[in-house]
């Protein structure tokens, strides 16, 4: 009988610990609330959405000088993208467009427009701590990466989802690993840490000045920040964003990169 009892105890114990073990298995899918698929594809259609038009103040920071640019881009999902540079008076004109998988870019002050290779994707973008990468969108967050749930994180204050996102086997990007960190109120972009091949730390992004733009609450300003380069770092502010803008593929030809103002 004293047998049975301790049987019988034993088997509540480990109902009890099962049902724990259940009940903290749901506690950390209610917490996360959704995949990390599912954040990261989020995030990126509340940033970028199916089509937009945006101008964008992009400041470079060195520690003994500081130089600013301005451009309106264009973007049409994932495949079309096209920057127009208004300043400075030096580069004003020049233009960067993304077609499928190619990318171009017109030079005003030579008047020659250039293909350039996917080996240029990796390098900076105008002297800034952007990759060319960065501007003409050629890697996508949900169709490029592999991603997975790290834990939750407090950024600015907003608490977000980590997320590690490592490449697909034969997706051509240009990092070997990022970390981001969602909002988990907005999916907004608040960190994001970039990894080389070897997974050393080339860039951070961090963002702020939250604020309404377009009829969405997003990340007005964005600083990339250098791993090895103390006192550099480049700033996107974004002064405007329309999320329906009215422009088709047609839009996103060589030809166009001569015209556009």
């Amino acid at each position: 009988m004293k047998k049975l009892k301790n049987t019988s105890r034993y088997q509540s114990i480990t109902l009890r610990l099962g049902l724990l073990t259940a009940l903290s298995f749901l506690f950390i899918i209610s917490s996360f609330g959704q995949s990390a698929s599912t954040i990261i594809q989020k995030a990126d259609d509340k940033m970028k959405g199916d089509k937009n038009y945006s101008e964008v103040t992009v400041q470079i920071v060195r520690p003994t000088w500081k130089r600013e640019m301005k451009m309106k881009s264009w973007s049409l999902g994932t495949e079309y993208s096209l920057s127009y540079l208004t300043a400075p008076a030096k580069d004003k004109g020049t233009v960067f467009l993304k077609r499928n998988r190619e990318l171009w870019n017109w030079l005003p002050s030579i008047e020659r427009t250039i293909k350039m290779p996917p080996s240029m994707l990796a390098q900076s973008w105008m002297g800034s701590d952007l990759t060319n990468d960065d501007l003409v969108k050629e890697t996508s967050n949900k169709d490029d990466f592999t991603p997975k749930m790290l834990g939750e994180e407090t950024v600015g204050g907003r608490k977000c989802w980590k997320i590690e996102m490592t490449p697909k086997p034969n997706a051509a990007v240009v990092w070997g690993k990022v970390i981001s960190w969602v909002d988990q109120k907005d999916y907004i972009y608040m960190k994001a840490e970039y990894y080389d091949e070897d997974e050393y730390l080339v860039n951070t992004m961090q963002a702020g000045d939250i604020k309404n733009l377009g009829g969405r609450t997003i990340a007005s300003r964005m600083e990339i920040i250098p791993a090895e380069e103390p006192g550099n770092k480049t700033v996107m502010i974004m002064e405007k964003i329309d999320f329906n803008a009215n422009i088709t593929p047609s839009f996103f030809t060589v030809q166009n990169m001569k015209r556009v103002k």
